[in-house]
Protein backbone atom coordinates (compact mmCIF):
# COMPACT_ATOMS: atom_id res chain seq x y z
CA UNK A 1 0.00 0.00 0.00
CA UNK A 2 1.20 3.23 -1.01
CA UNK A 3 0.31 6.37 1.20
CA UNK A 4 1.37 10.33 1.26
CA UNK A 5 2.27 11.93 4.18
CA UNK A 6 2.20 15.41 4.16
CA UNK A 7 6.12 16.68 4.73
CA UNK A 8 8.25 19.53 4.05
CA UNK A 9 6.79 21.41 0.70
CA UNK A 10 6.30 18.48 -0.66
CA UNK A 11 5.21 15.25 1.06
CA UNK A 12 6.42 12.26 1.30
CA UNK A 13 5.38 8.67 -0.59
CA UNK A 14 5.96 5.73 1.81
CA UNK A 15 5.07 2.26 1.58
CA UNK A 16 3.08 0.02 4.01
CA UNK A 17 2.01 -3.17 4.40
CA UNK A 18 -1.53 -4.54 2.65
CA UNK A 19 -3.04 -5.61 5.74
CA UNK A 20 -4.19 -4.00 9.24
CA UNK A 21 -3.52 -0.80 8.13
CA UNK A 22 -6.59 1.64 8.85
CA UNK A 23 -5.90 5.37 7.67
CA UNK A 24 -7.27 8.53 9.28
CA UNK A 25 -7.81 11.58 7.13
CA UNK A 26 -9.91 14.43 7.11
CA UNK A 27 -13.62 14.46 6.49
CA UNK A 28 -14.08 15.43 2.93
CA UNK A 29 -15.13 19.06 2.27
CA UNK A 30 -16.20 20.74 -0.73
CA UNK A 31 -14.19 24.02 -1.00
CA UNK A 32 -15.70 27.99 -1.19
CA UNK A 33 -15.91 28.34 -4.74
CA UNK A 34 -15.30 32.22 -3.89
CA UNK A 35 -13.23 32.51 -0.09
CA UNK A 36 -12.80 36.38 -0.74
CA UNK A 37 -16.66 37.32 -1.92
CA UNK A 38 -17.76 34.58 1.47
CA UNK A 39 -15.44 36.74 4.10
CA UNK A 40 -17.17 40.01 2.50
CA UNK A 41 -20.67 38.59 3.14
CA UNK A 42 -19.40 37.21 6.42
CA UNK A 43 -18.24 40.91 7.44
CA UNK A 44 -21.49 42.21 6.49
CA UNK A 45 -23.44 39.69 8.29
CA UNK A 46 -21.73 38.30 11.15
CA UNK A 47 -22.56 35.79 13.94
CA UNK A 48 -23.77 37.85 17.61
CA UNK A 49 -22.66 41.22 16.60
CA UNK A 50 -23.31 44.35 14.07
CA UNK A 51 -21.51 44.24 10.42
CA UNK A 52 -17.55 45.21 10.63
CA UNK A 53 -18.66 48.62 9.21
CA UNK A 54 -21.16 50.24 11.62
CA UNK A 55 -18.47 49.07 14.28
CA UNK A 56 -15.92 50.69 12.41
CA UNK A 57 -18.06 53.63 11.42
CA UNK A 58 -17.04 56.69 13.47
CA UNK A 59 -13.32 55.01 14.98
CA UNK A 60 -9.91 56.66 14.16
CA UNK A 61 -7.75 54.03 14.27
CA UNK A 62 -7.90 50.10 13.77
CA UNK A 63 -5.85 46.99 15.16
CA UNK A 64 -6.01 43.91 13.04
CA UNK A 65 -4.63 40.84 14.67
CA UNK A 66 -2.95 38.26 12.21
CA UNK A 67 -1.12 34.66 13.12
CA UNK A 68 2.34 34.73 12.32
CA UNK A 69 4.01 31.98 9.67
CA UNK A 70 3.44 28.77 11.57
CA UNK A 71 -0.39 29.29 10.74
CA UNK A 72 -1.52 28.36 7.45
CA UNK A 73 -4.23 31.11 7.33
CA UNK A 74 -5.89 32.12 4.13
CA UNK A 75 -4.89 35.64 4.52
CA UNK A 76 -5.23 36.49 0.92
CA UNK A 77 -8.66 35.92 1.21
CA UNK A 78 -9.68 37.31 4.73
CA UNK A 79 -7.75 40.37 4.50
CA UNK A 80 -8.73 42.14 1.45
CA UNK A 81 -11.83 42.85 2.04
CA UNK A 82 -11.41 43.11 5.49
CA UNK A 83 -9.41 45.90 4.93
CA UNK A 84 -11.53 47.28 2.38
CA UNK A 85 -14.13 47.38 4.71
CA UNK A 86 -12.42 49.81 7.72
CA UNK A 87 -11.54 52.30 4.35
CA UNK A 88 -14.89 52.44 3.28
CA UNK A 89 -16.35 53.02 6.96
CA UNK A 90 -13.72 55.72 7.01
CA UNK A 91 -10.82 54.64 8.83
CA UNK A 92 -7.77 55.87 6.92
CA UNK A 93 -5.08 53.39 5.56
CA UNK A 94 -1.99 54.83 7.76
CA UNK A 95 -4.32 54.37 10.97
CA UNK A 96 -4.49 50.61 10.23
CA UNK A 97 -1.90 48.45 12.04
CA UNK A 98 -1.50 44.88 11.12
CA UNK A 99 -0.27 43.14 14.96
CA UNK A 100 1.42 40.07 13.90
CA UNK A 101 0.83 37.66 17.09
CA UNK A 102 4.43 36.01 17.04
CA UNK A 103 3.48 34.72 20.44
CA UNK A 104 7.19 33.60 21.69
CA UNK A 105 7.77 32.82 18.42
CA UNK A 106 10.57 34.82 15.89
CA UNK A 107 9.44 37.91 13.96
CA UNK A 108 8.01 37.20 10.29
CA UNK A 109 9.56 39.95 7.98
CA UNK A 110 10.52 40.97 4.32
CA UNK A 111 9.70 37.56 2.09
CA UNK A 112 8.43 35.81 4.80
CA UNK A 113 5.73 38.14 5.71
CA UNK A 114 5.16 38.88 1.54
CA UNK A 115 4.66 34.87 1.37
CA UNK A 116 2.03 34.79 4.70
CA UNK A 117 -0.38 37.88 3.61
CA UNK A 118 0.98 38.70 -0.26
CA UNK A 119 3.44 41.03 -1.46
CA UNK A 120 0.92 44.27 -2.07
CA UNK A 121 -0.43 43.92 1.51
CA UNK A 122 3.34 43.63 2.81
CA UNK A 123 3.83 46.88 0.86
CA UNK A 124 0.65 49.04 1.12
CA UNK A 125 -0.41 48.80 5.01
CA UNK A 126 1.97 48.82 8.36
CA UNK A 127 2.76 45.71 9.67
CA UNK A 128 4.49 45.24 13.58
CA UNK A 129 5.57 42.13 15.24
CA UNK A 130 4.95 41.21 18.62
CA UNK A 131 7.45 41.12 21.02
CA UNK A 132 6.97 38.98 23.66
CA UNK A 133 9.91 39.44 25.73
CA UNK A 134 9.62 43.47 25.62
CA UNK A 135 7.99 44.03 28.92
CA UNK A 136 7.48 47.81 28.04
CA UNK A 137 5.91 47.14 24.95
CA UNK A 138 3.18 45.37 27.23
CA UNK A 139 -0.14 47.29 29.42
CA UNK A 140 -0.68 44.76 32.64
CA UNK A 141 -4.74 44.46 32.72
CA UNK A 142 -4.87 42.66 36.46
CA UNK A 143 -5.22 39.02 36.91
CA UNK A 144 -7.58 36.80 36.03
CA UNK A 145 -10.24 34.97 38.50
CA UNK A 146 -7.28 31.69 38.60
CA UNK A 147 -4.41 33.96 39.08
CA UNK A 148 -2.62 34.51 35.41
CA UNK A 149 -1.58 37.70 35.37
CA UNK A 150 -2.95 39.38 32.24
CA UNK A 151 -0.29 41.57 29.54
CA UNK A 152 -1.44 42.11 26.44
CA UNK A 153 0.76 44.33 23.65
CA UNK A 154 0.18 48.72 23.99
CA UNK A 155 -0.21 48.37 20.54
CA UNK A 156 -3.54 46.42 19.97
CA UNK A 157 -4.82 47.80 23.12
CA UNK A 158 -4.61 51.38 22.65
CA UNK A 159 -6.38 50.83 18.91
CA UNK A 160 -10.29 52.73 18.42
CA UNK A 161 -11.23 48.97 16.88
CA UNK A 162 -9.79 45.44 17.93
CA UNK A 163 -9.94 42.67 15.28
CA UNK A 164 -8.59 39.29 15.47
CA UNK A 165 -8.25 36.84 12.45
CA UNK A 166 -6.96 33.38 12.83
CA UNK A 167 -7.52 29.80 11.53
CA UNK A 168 -9.60 27.06 13.35
CA UNK A 169 -7.77 23.94 13.24
CA UNK A 170 -6.92 21.20 16.60
CA UNK A 171 -4.56 22.36 18.79
CA UNK A 172 -2.71 19.78 21.60
CA UNK A 173 -3.59 21.82 25.04
CA UNK A 174 -6.68 24.54 23.69
CA UNK A 175 -8.73 22.02 22.16
CA UNK A 176 -9.04 24.54 18.88
CA UNK A 177 -6.84 27.13 18.01
CA UNK A 178 -8.34 30.31 16.55
CA UNK A 179 -10.89 32.79 18.50
CA UNK A 180 -9.05 33.98 22.01
CA UNK A 181 -5.73 32.56 21.07
CA UNK A 182 -5.49 35.50 18.84
CA UNK A 183 -4.66 37.39 22.49
CA UNK A 184 -3.24 34.87 24.96
CA UNK A 185 -0.69 33.63 23.74
CA UNK A 186 -0.68 35.75 20.67
CA UNK A 187 -0.05 39.06 21.45
CA UNK A 188 0.39 38.40 25.09
CA UNK A 189 3.60 39.16 27.33
CA UNK A 190 6.06 36.65 28.47
CA UNK A 191 5.04 36.96 32.12
CA UNK A 192 1.30 36.04 30.64
CA UNK A 193 2.71 32.84 28.92
CA UNK A 194 4.91 31.43 31.33
CA UNK A 195 1.71 31.25 33.73
CA UNK A 196 -0.69 30.31 31.04
CA UNK A 197 1.71 27.50 29.52
CA UNK A 198 2.74 25.95 32.73
CA UNK A 199 2.06 22.98 34.38
CA UNK A 200 -1.26 24.68 36.45
CA UNK A 201 -2.57 24.27 33.44
CA UNK A 202 -1.14 22.25 30.96
CA UNK A 203 -1.46 18.67 33.23
CA UNK A 204 -4.72 19.31 33.62
CA UNK A 205 -6.56 16.02 32.03
CA UNK A 206 -9.07 18.15 29.74
CA UNK A 207 -6.65 20.52 28.29
CA UNK A 208 -6.26 18.01 25.12
CA UNK A 209 -6.72 18.22 21.68
CA UNK A 210 -10.89 18.79 20.50
CA UNK A 211 -11.85 19.19 23.58
CA UNK A 212 -13.35 23.01 25.05
CA UNK A 213 -14.93 21.41 28.08
CA UNK A 214 -13.48 22.31 31.78
CA UNK A 215 -10.43 22.84 29.74
CA UNK A 216 -8.74 25.34 31.80
CA UNK A 217 -5.52 26.25 28.96
CA UNK A 218 -8.66 27.47 26.78
CA UNK A 219 -10.88 28.90 29.90
CA UNK A 220 -7.90 31.02 30.76
CA UNK A 221 -7.00 32.61 27.10
CA UNK A 222 -10.84 33.41 27.18
CA UNK A 223 -10.53 35.15 30.06
CA UNK A 224 -7.89 37.41 29.38
CA UNK A 225 -9.01 37.96 25.77
CA UNK A 226 -11.93 39.47 27.10
CA UNK A 227 -9.68 41.54 29.59
CA UNK A 228 -8.05 42.83 26.45
CA UNK A 229 -11.76 43.40 24.54
CA UNK A 230 -12.30 42.17 21.22
CA UNK A 231 -14.65 43.59 18.85
CA UNK A 232 -14.42 41.58 15.41
CA UNK A 233 -12.90 37.89 14.86
CA UNK A 234 -12.44 36.74 11.33
CA UNK A 235 -11.51 33.28 11.51
CA UNK A 236 -11.46 30.36 8.59
CA UNK A 237 -11.74 26.70 8.60
CA UNK A 238 -9.89 24.49 6.06
CA UNK A 239 -10.21 21.14 4.02
CA UNK A 240 -8.17 18.36 4.14
CA UNK A 241 -6.37 20.30 0.56
CA UNK A 242 -5.62 23.85 2.74
CA UNK A 243 -8.88 25.51 0.56
CA UNK A 244 -11.02 27.32 2.41
CA UNK A 245 -14.46 25.64 3.74
CA UNK A 246 -15.93 27.96 5.67
CA UNK A 247 -15.53 31.71 6.71
CA UNK A 248 -16.40 32.55 10.57
CA UNK A 249 -16.82 36.44 11.79
CA UNK A 250 -18.31 38.38 14.40
CA UNK A 251 -18.42 38.29 18.06
CA UNK A 252 -15.26 36.50 20.06
CA UNK A 253 -17.22 33.32 21.26
CA UNK A 254 -20.09 33.30 19.06
CA UNK A 255 -18.58 33.25 15.87
CA UNK A 256 -15.36 31.28 17.34
CA UNK A 257 -17.84 28.14 18.87
CA UNK A 258 -19.75 28.17 15.25
CA UNK A 259 -16.59 27.44 13.61
CA UNK A 260 -15.65 24.99 16.42
CA UNK A 261 -18.55 23.12 15.25
CA UNK A 262 -17.82 22.66 11.27
CA UNK A 263 -14.09 22.07 12.65
CA UNK A 264 -15.22 19.51 14.51
CA UNK A 265 -16.78 17.84 12.15
CA UNK A 266 -14.10 18.11 9.67
CA UNK A 267 -10.85 16.78 11.48
CA UNK A 268 -12.38 13.75 13.70
CA UNK A 269 -11.69 10.43 12.28
CA UNK A 270 -13.09 7.35 14.10
CA UNK A 271 -10.83 4.17 14.86
CA UNK A 272 -12.06 1.23 16.91
CA UNK A 273 -9.59 0.78 18.95
CA UNK A 274 -5.76 2.03 19.77
CA UNK A 275 -2.91 0.75 17.09
CA UNK A 276 0.64 -1.17 17.87
CA UNK A 277 2.01 1.15 16.17
CA UNK A 278 0.92 4.92 14.09
CA UNK A 279 2.67 6.40 11.41
CA UNK A 280 2.21 10.34 11.04
CA UNK A 281 3.44 13.87 10.06
CA UNK A 282 3.28 17.01 11.32
CA UNK A 283 0.86 18.14 8.88
CA UNK A 284 4.37 19.36 6.59
CA UNK A 285 5.50 23.02 5.78
CA UNK A 286 4.90 25.44 7.85
CA UNK A 287 4.01 23.58 10.92
CA UNK A 288 7.17 20.50 10.73
CA UNK A 289 9.33 23.11 9.86
CA UNK A 290 10.85 22.73 13.32
CA UNK A 291 10.49 19.91 16.46
CA UNK A 292 9.50 22.30 18.49
CA UNK A 293 6.09 22.59 15.98
CA UNK A 294 6.29 19.09 15.16
CA UNK A 295 5.80 17.59 18.61
CA UNK A 296 2.01 18.46 18.16
CA UNK A 297 1.71 15.78 15.15
CA UNK A 298 3.64 13.34 18.17
CA UNK A 299 0.35 14.77 20.63
CA UNK A 300 -2.31 14.44 18.01
CA UNK A 301 -0.99 10.55 17.20
CA UNK A 302 -1.43 9.69 20.77
CA UNK A 303 -5.26 8.82 21.04
CA UNK A 304 -4.02 6.44 18.26
CA UNK A 305 -1.56 4.45 19.78
CA UNK A 306 -2.18 2.00 22.21
CA UNK A 307 0.45 1.78 25.63
CA UNK A 308 3.57 0.80 25.19
CA UNK A 309 3.01 1.02 21.02
CA UNK A 310 4.88 2.75 18.40
CA UNK A 311 5.11 6.29 16.81
CA UNK A 312 6.62 6.40 13.78
CA UNK A 313 6.71 10.34 12.27
CA UNK A 314 7.96 11.72 8.88
CA UNK A 315 8.92 15.63 9.84
CA UNK A 316 11.02 18.19 7.50
CA UNK A 317 12.72 20.14 9.83
CA UNK A 318 14.19 22.10 7.41
CA UNK A 319 14.59 24.98 10.71
CA UNK A 320 16.17 22.49 13.28
CA UNK A 321 15.19 22.45 16.77
CA UNK A 322 13.41 25.44 17.23
CA UNK A 323 13.96 28.55 19.15
CA UNK A 324 17.58 28.84 21.05
CA UNK A 325 15.92 28.51 24.33
CA UNK A 326 13.93 25.47 23.02
CA UNK A 327 17.11 24.07 21.84
CA UNK A 328 19.49 24.62 24.58
CA UNK A 329 16.60 22.93 27.18
CA UNK A 330 15.73 19.93 24.59
CA UNK A 331 19.51 19.05 23.64
CA UNK A 332 21.11 19.72 27.40
CA UNK A 333 17.97 17.79 29.41
CA UNK A 334 19.33 14.04 30.02
CA UNK A 335 16.22 13.13 31.71
CA UNK A 336 12.40 13.51 30.93
CA UNK A 337 11.42 12.35 34.63
CA UNK A 338 13.87 14.71 36.06
CA UNK A 339 13.09 17.88 33.44
CA UNK A 340 9.02 16.82 34.35
CA UNK A 341 10.05 16.67 38.52
CA UNK A 342 11.56 20.08 38.02
CA UNK A 343 9.02 22.26 36.65
CA UNK A 344 5.66 20.14 38.31
CA UNK A 345 7.26 20.38 41.64
CA UNK A 346 10.41 22.53 42.01
CA UNK A 347 9.01 25.38 40.30
CA UNK A 348 11.71 25.61 37.45
CA UNK A 349 10.70 27.79 34.46
CA UNK A 350 12.16 28.12 31.28
CA UNK A 351 10.65 29.46 27.79
CA UNK A 352 9.28 27.13 25.98
CA UNK A 353 9.27 24.12 28.38
CA UNK A 354 6.04 23.31 27.75
CA UNK A 355 6.65 21.75 24.75
CA UNK A 356 9.04 19.15 26.44
CA UNK A 357 6.58 18.74 29.08
CA UNK A 358 4.30 17.53 26.20
CA UNK A 359 6.73 15.50 24.40
CA UNK A 360 7.31 13.64 27.99
CA UNK A 361 3.72 12.83 28.15
CA UNK A 362 3.75 11.24 24.51
CA UNK A 363 7.07 9.32 25.99
CA UNK A 364 5.60 7.69 29.06
CA UNK A 365 3.19 6.78 26.58
CA UNK A 366 4.58 5.26 23.73
CA UNK A 367 8.01 4.82 21.59
CA UNK A 368 9.29 7.32 18.91
CA UNK A 369 10.89 6.79 15.97
CA UNK A 370 11.53 9.84 13.56
CA UNK A 371 12.38 10.15 10.28
CA UNK A 372 13.72 13.49 8.82
CA UNK A 373 16.02 15.07 6.36
CA UNK A 374 16.62 17.95 8.93
CA UNK A 375 18.38 16.95 11.68
CA UNK A 376 21.22 14.36 12.21
CA UNK A 377 20.95 11.37 13.87
CA UNK A 378 22.80 12.34 16.57
CA UNK A 379 20.50 15.48 17.18
CA UNK A 380 17.39 13.34 17.33
CA UNK A 381 19.21 10.70 19.97
CA UNK A 382 19.56 13.79 22.38
CA UNK A 383 15.69 15.01 21.59
CA UNK A 384 15.00 11.33 23.23
CA UNK A 385 13.89 10.00 19.72
CA UNK A 386 15.11 6.83 17.59
CA UNK A 387 16.12 7.87 14.22
CA UNK A 388 14.85 5.83 11.26
CA UNK A 389 16.22 5.73 7.79
CA UNK A 390 13.06 5.90 6.23
CA UNK A 391 9.39 5.42 7.83
CA UNK A 392 9.78 1.95 5.75
CA UNK A 393 12.58 1.00 8.24
CA UNK A 394 10.91 2.40 10.90
CA UNK A 395 7.94 0.11 10.40
CA UNK A 396 9.82 -3.18 10.00
CA UNK A 397 11.67 -2.21 13.48
CA UNK A 398 7.76 -1.69 15.39
CA UNK A 399 6.95 -5.16 13.39
CA UNK A 400 9.25 -7.04 14.85
CA UNK A 401 8.74 -5.62 18.29
CA UNK A 402 4.93 -5.91 18.16
CA UNK A 403 4.83 -8.75 15.65
CA UNK A 404 3.99 -9.50 11.71
CA UNK A 405 -0.08 -8.53 12.83
CA UNK A 406 0.39 -5.85 14.75
CA UNK A 407 -2.28 -3.21 13.81
CA UNK A 408 -1.19 -0.22 12.00
CA UNK A 409 -2.81 3.00 11.51
CA UNK A 410 -1.56 5.82 9.71
CA UNK A 411 -2.61 9.51 10.23
CA UNK A 412 -1.16 11.80 6.87
CA UNK A 413 -2.24 15.18 8.25
CA UNK A 414 -0.89 14.45 11.83
CA UNK A 415 -2.56 17.32 14.14
CA UNK A 416 -5.32 18.44 11.36
CA UNK A 417 -6.76 15.02 12.54
CA UNK A 418 -8.50 13.84 15.77
CA UNK A 419 -8.53 10.29 16.25
CA UNK A 420 -11.69 9.31 17.83
CA UNK A 421 -11.73 5.48 19.24
CA UNK A 422 -14.97 3.67 19.39
CA UNK A 423 -17.77 5.69 19.69
CA UNK A 424 -16.55 8.19 21.38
Amino acid sequence: MRIRLDYDRDGLEVTLPDRNVAVLRMNPSEPLRDARRTTAEALAAPIGSKPLGDLARGKRTACVVVSDVTRPVPNRDILPPLLAALERSGIKREAITLLVATGLHRPNEGAELAEMVGEDLARSYRFVNHFAKIPKSHKYLGDTARGTPAFVDKVYLEADLKITTGLLEPHLMAGYSGGRKSICPGIAGLETVRVWHGPKYLESPNAVNGNLVDNLVHEESLAIAKMAGVDFIVNAVLNEKRRTIGIFAGHLEAAFEAGVRLTDRVVKAKLDAPADIVVTSSAGYPLDTTWYQSVKGLVGAMPAVKKGGTIIMAVGLRDGVGSPEFTRLALETRSLDEFMDQIVNQGRFVIDQWQLEEMAKVKQHADVMVFTHGLPKETLRKLFLEPVDSVEDGIERALAKHGRDARIAVIPKGPYVIPVIGNG
